[in-house]
């Protein structure tokens, strides 16, 4: 038998703290679930779908490089890319992007298919499934699938990447 249930006098001022705690939490979390209008979810979409556009379009011209006017510069930032079992920060995923954007003539990213979710008004997530080819200064062409899920956040300049994870298909 529960110890507690056995003490009396305790139990009472467990029920109160158990109950403070519960009232806390619903008073808190009231305005956590304003649903969003039809309307509003569409335009989200619609939204968030040209950030991709933008996205894609700026790597095709410019390279990989042109990834970090889409990515989320704050310290909430983190990803998990293709191969790696924890997340890495803005500055690491920034170093990496530095580091292999001069070895490569081209990349282009295509959606094979792309659902997006509105949360509010300035969070949606996202789940992907992704090409991408890419070809080195060499002239070698590589291609592979990706399947990807995320988190955007508007910002004052835009919706960004927020966080998310990037994974090889077989």
């Amino acid at each position: 038998m529960c110890k507690l249930a056995t003490n009396k006098r305790r139990l009472p001022a467990i029920c109160k703290f158990v109950c403070v705690i519960c009232i806390a939490i619903l008073v808190g979390c009231k305005g956590d679930h304003v649903r969003l209008s039809a309307d509003e979810a569409l335009q989200i979409e619609s939204e968030v779908s040209l950030l991709f556009d933008h996205y894609f379009e700026a790597v095709r011209k410019e390279g990989l490089t042109a990834e970090f006017q889409y990515l989320d510069h704050s310290s909430d930032f983190f990803w998990v890319p293709p191969g790696y079992e924890n997340p890495i920060s803005y500055d690491s995923v920034a170093a990496v992007l530095t580091l292999n954007a001069p070895k490569f003539a081209s990349v282009e990213n295509t959606f094979d298919t792309l659902r997006i979710i509105p949360l509010t008004t300035a969070l949606a997530t996202y789940t992907a499934k992704l090409r991408s080819v890419m070809t080195d200064t060499a002239g070698n062409v590589s291609s592979v699938n990706l399947i990807e899920t995320g988190v955007v956040i508007k910002r004052k300049d835009g919706w960004k990447l927020l966080s998310g994870q990037t994974s090889l298909l077989k």
